[in-house]
């Protein structure tokens, strides 16, 4: 019997949610009855990550009747690899409700992962009811009850805050960005060619301000998303819709600009934006892939397409990466396994003095055949896998190991009511080949 579980918060108990904050921690758990349990960290939010796993050792005995902890005592003095470990999620190919995103937030909590990246709008819909454009919602989204208000979106990033989960938002441009022209039509090229969005007119990036100043209130820290990391996307970005709009092609020929040009006109200006309004920008790795060290300094590229873009060339030049690749660490790739998953290593081919660059990264929970009925389910078991890199030392590598720590997650997930496809499933979030136990099938992998 444990008499008292003592917290210490050893430095800043008032520690800001950003990107680098502390995580760390140390738990100690006797192994005699009658002593206490301590637990420290310099911040609140190793506290956070410390509780989870103290709360992961505690199991209720049914025979004594007690909550009782295995294998005691033990002492642990735990932190993560990365200080960004992801999970994206997609709301503009299936609108997910708020009761949705706040279940996914919960079960990202119980593995560790201590982002949520929400993909917010795309071709499909324009789900944000923004304060400065509401016609972008209302004519954009897919119906009037299918949108987040302000409200709505400042309830999630706090109920993420209050858990330890950053919420780092993205707003996907030039490309991507059809579903806006129902409501602004003056920022697309034309009626038959909607993306990207209009480089050659003002009204563009003045919209664009707006949206911005809606998302981030125009000052580092403030705003419905205080994280300072704001996505800007640009994967994708299909020019010829340019070359075959008059105006377009007149303007890129009074400034000397091939349709690269214009591209990189158009990120370093929105990039210009959101850094005045004190954000730190990511984008997709096209960015790199055509504009490399031409992007400002500061900029973050998040590799998904590994087969296209070397990662050493990326962080050898100064430039800060996240490693988010398809289809391995895409869950919605409903055939990669979760050894498969595993297997992945976010600074391969990374200098050793250039690992520090590399961020994370992350799932990405891409919405195309996900929607509430079955958004979960996707997201794990290969979620777990993914995060259980993100945290580990580099060398935590060995599938045969962990596949007894997952399936034990598993078993945990469920009995907190997440739905969590079986882990032996050659596709992800299918059923259960048959009736039995989640324990039992922990106890093969034992």
């Amino acid at each position: 019997v444990v008499s008292e579980v003592v917290v210490s918060i050893l430095e800043d108990d008032a520690a800001e949610l950003q990107l680098y904050a502390d995580e760390s921690y140390t738990l100690v758990v006797p192994a005699t009855d009658g002593g206490k349990i301590e637990l420290s960290a310099p911040t609140q939010w190793g506290i956070m990550r410390g509780l989870e796993t103290l709360s992961q050792l505690v199991l209720f005995d049914f025979d004594a009747n007690a909550y009782t902890v295995d294998n005691s005592p033990w002492n642990i003095e735990d932190a993560p690899r990365f200080p960004h470990r992801q999970l994206m999620i997609d709301t503009a190919r299936h609108y997910e409700p708020l009761s949705v995103i706040r279940q996914v937030i919960d079960a990202c909590t119980f593995a560790k992962v201590n982002t949520i990246h929400w993909h917010l709008v795309d071709d499909q819909s324009f789900p944000f009811d923004s304060p400065s454009h509401p016609e972008l919602a209302a004519k954009g989204a897919f119906s009037k009850y299918e949108r987040y208000t302000d409200a709505d979106v400042a309830s999630i990033v706090e109920y993420a805050r209050k858990r330890g989960v950053r919420v780092m938002v993205e707003v996907d441009t030039p490309g991507h960005a059809s579903s806006w022209c129902a409501g602004a039509p003056e920022i697309c090229p034309s009626s038959s060619c909607l993306s990207p969005l209009n480089p050659a007119t003002n009204a563009t990036f003045d919209l664009m301000a707006d949206l911005f100043h809606d998302l981030t209130g125009g000052e580092k820290r403030l705003g419905l998303f205080p994280e300072t990391l704001m996505h800007l996307g640009g994967d994708e970005v299909d020019t010829s819709c340019w070359g075959e709009t008059p105006e377009i092609q007149a303007w890129m020929d009074d400034n000397g600009f091939t349709e690269d040009d214009a591209y990189l006109y158009y990120f370093n200006r929105v990039t210009e934006i959101a850094i005045a309004q004190g954000r730190e920008v990511v984008g997709w790795d096209e960015i790199w892939e055509n504009f490399g060290t031409s992007l400002d300094p500061t900029t973050i590229v998040a590799a998904w397409r590994t087969w296209a873009i070397n990662s050493t060339d990326v962080t050898s030049k100064g430039y800060r990466m996240l490693y988010c690749p398809d289809s391995a660490w895409y869950l919605d790739s409903l055939d990669t396994t979760w050894e498969a998953r595993y297997a992945e290593e976010p600074a391969t081919g990374v200098a050793e003095e250039d690992e520090h660059l590399v961020l994370g990264g992350g799932g990405q929970m891409w919405g195309e055949t996900a929607d509430p009925s079955d958004v979960l389910p996707t997201i794990w078991p290969g979620m777990a896998a993914i995060a259980e890199r993100l945290w580990s030392p580099r060398d935590v590598t060995d599938t045969v190991e962990a596949a007894p720590r997952l399936a034990g997650f598993r078993c945990l997930m469920e009995s907190r009511g997440v739905p969590f496809a079986p882990i032996t499933n050659l596709i992800s979030r299918s059923a259960p080949s048959g009736p039995g136990s989640c324990t039992a099938q922990r106890r093969r992998h034992v």
